[in-house]
């Protein structure tokens, strides 16, 4: 098993987390776009979940052996560490980054509830086919391209409830609540398939027998289990919360205008041809 299943420290991954780490203290420091505590210790946080994702062991049984390893690396970057980074950034610096005209145009349209749960259902789904999965495993590149677009998939699947971009679409309690429950449906698409599915599908994923002590086949059926429930149970209590919320007196559904967001506006329109009128974002 050992021979199967090598310790490995990945250098380059935390080298990486490293430099993310350093970027992110740069860009918050008071001179700049100050974080509160809160946040820097979320996005401390992300970085030690995804090193957990990435790294040994979760990391390689999710790249070479096992699909159920696969969908808890999945689940742990897009719905701990994605909501961890977009809840970590600043409001002034979350403006700095989307004031490009072309970013911010994708950023207002991936706020939509319906544009996000397209997105989260039509990229999730193709990154987890078995020739993308096998893809995925050939080299370490592939792997690392693999991680962030499901990084990516997990940023787009929260922006809808926590984005801090100014003049975006913000939802109403119950609407965040609704979104984050019916989201839960689509996140893990292909669950049914691999629980129900006569023999395994995915030729990449080898040696179940040897590390884990069980079958490629009920590695893929208890994938499909803990697809659905690892997403279904954290989102279901994040959504429940949301709704309980809509009822309370202690918060508003609909938060106050902020200044970024009037001085948004004004770029916006500062962008648009004369003769064009404004219009809602």
């Amino acid at each position: 098993m050992r021979s199967l299943f090598p310790v490995l420290w990945h250098p380059l991954l935390l080298e990486g987390l490293f430099a993310a780490g350093v970027a992110y203290a740069m860009a918050t420091s008071k001179n700049r776009f100050p974080a509160l505590r809160r946040q820097r210790w979320e996005f401390g946080a992300a970085i030690v979940l995804t090193a957990a994702a990435c790294g040994w062991p979760l990391g390689d049984l999710a790249a070479h052996v096992s699909l159920t390893a696969t969908v808890v690396q999945r689940l742990v970057l897009m719905l701990a560490v994605a909501s961890l980074l977009v809840a970590s950034i600043p409001t002034d610096l979350a403006a700095a980054l989307t004031r490009p005209r072309a970013v911010d145009r994708v950023v207002v349209a991936l706020g939509h509830p319906g544009v996000a749960i397209g997105v989260v259902t039509v990229v999730g789904t193709a990154t987890l086919v078995p020739a993308v999965v096998s893809w995925g495993s050939a080299s370490r590149l592939a792997e690392a391209v693999l991680v962030a677009v499901t990084l990516a998939v997990g940023v787009v699947l929260w922006l809808p409830v926590l984005g801090t971009a100014p003049a975006t679409r913000r939802l109403s309690y119950v609407a965040k609540g609704a979104y984050v429950l019916v989201a839960s449906l689509v996140v893990t698409s292909l669950s049914l398939v691999w629980i129900f599915a006569a023999h395994p599908l995915y030729p990449s994923l080898v040696h179940q027998r040897a590390v884990l002590g069980i079958s490629p086949l009920v590695d893929q059926q208890l994938a499909g289990f803990v697809a659905k429930l690892g997403a279904y149970l954290p989102m279901w209590a994040v959504g429940f919360v949301l709704l309980a919320r809509s009822g309370s007196g202690d918060e508003r559904d609909d938060p106050e205008l902020r200044w970024v967001d009037v001085q948004r506006e004004f770029e916006r329109a500062e962008r648009r041809p004369p003769g064009v009128d404004s219009q809602a974002s």
